[in-house]
């Protein structure tokens, strides 16, 4: 009987710890539940913002695509400007911007040696522009699907100001890069673009600003944009102007 009574007071016991455990179980998985309802809303409205900003920028292409448009360059190295160049542009059938060089660049003045060293400088400056070109054309345009593997991997977050939405993309297309796009959200309209990456090695650092524009029947492009390589002391200052239809 002693022995039946222990049994059924033990029975008691074992019951009188496990509906406590079970109990902090569910409060711990009902906390966690209402924990993580704020991170799935924030990240259902980053992948909203994003889908928009890739159909914005898909539509626009489109439009874009049916101009031509005069591109003017000014280099400026360690602070000294050298000529502009213009060339027309427009997009070809395979979708990239096709460029024809406008006039012929001044032949530099002095003697035989120093039109020889200027020669070589401008060799390596158009070396290393073709290397910073090839770079950059992984950040503009924007490419849909390096933003899309930014957001699976966690390395997209918004950061609204006013009626602007900047959308930061952390290790875009190289590790420890940056490039912020601000869109308008009203306008659904790309307004900038801000680039920091770098050439090889972190401390060759490329910077790159974007300025957008809109064309009178809304379309947008690249107004400016000012490229910054601070191991060569060199500035890029691209500008796009005189928009016309193809055509037309």
């Amino acid at each position: 009987m002693n022995r039946s009574f222990t049994i059924t007071q033990g029975k008691q016991s074992i019951a009188g710890t496990v509906v406590p455990v079970c109990k902090r179980f569910v409060m711990i998985g009902v906390v966690a539940l209402v924990a993580s309802i704020p991170a799935i809303a924030q990240n259902s409205e980053v992948q909203q913002k994003l889908a928009s900003v890739k159909l914005s920028m898909a539509e626009n292409k489109q439009r874009l695509e049916q101009y031509q448009w005069m591109e003017t360059t000014q280099l400026n190295l360690k602070g000294d400007p050298k000529p502009p160049s213009e060339n027309l542009c427009h997009y070809g059938p395979d979708g990239q911007v096709q460029k024809t060089l406008i006039g012929v660049p001044p032949e530099p003045s002095g003697g035989r040696l120093k039109k020889r060293v200027i020669a070589k400088k401008t060799g390596e400056i158009k070396d290393y522009m073709g290397d910073v070109k090839s770079l950059l054309s992984l950040y503009v345009p924007p490419d849909p699907q390096r933003m899309e593997q930014a957001y699976q991997a966690g390395k997209l977050s918004l950061n609204p100001a006013g009626g602007l939405m900047n959308l930061v993309f952390r290790d875009y297309a190289q590790p420890g890069d940056q490039m912020t796009l601000t869109f308008d959200t009203a306008t659904r309209k790309v307004i900038s673009l801000s680039i920091n990456t770098y050439m090889g090695e972190t401390k060759d650092a490329v910077t790159l600003q974007v300025q957008m524009a809109s064309l009178p029947d809304g379309t947008n492009y690249v107004e400016q944009s000012v490229l910054s390589a601070s191991a060569k002391k060199l500035v890029v200052t691209t500008s796009n102007s005189n928009y016309q239809k193809m055509g037309g």
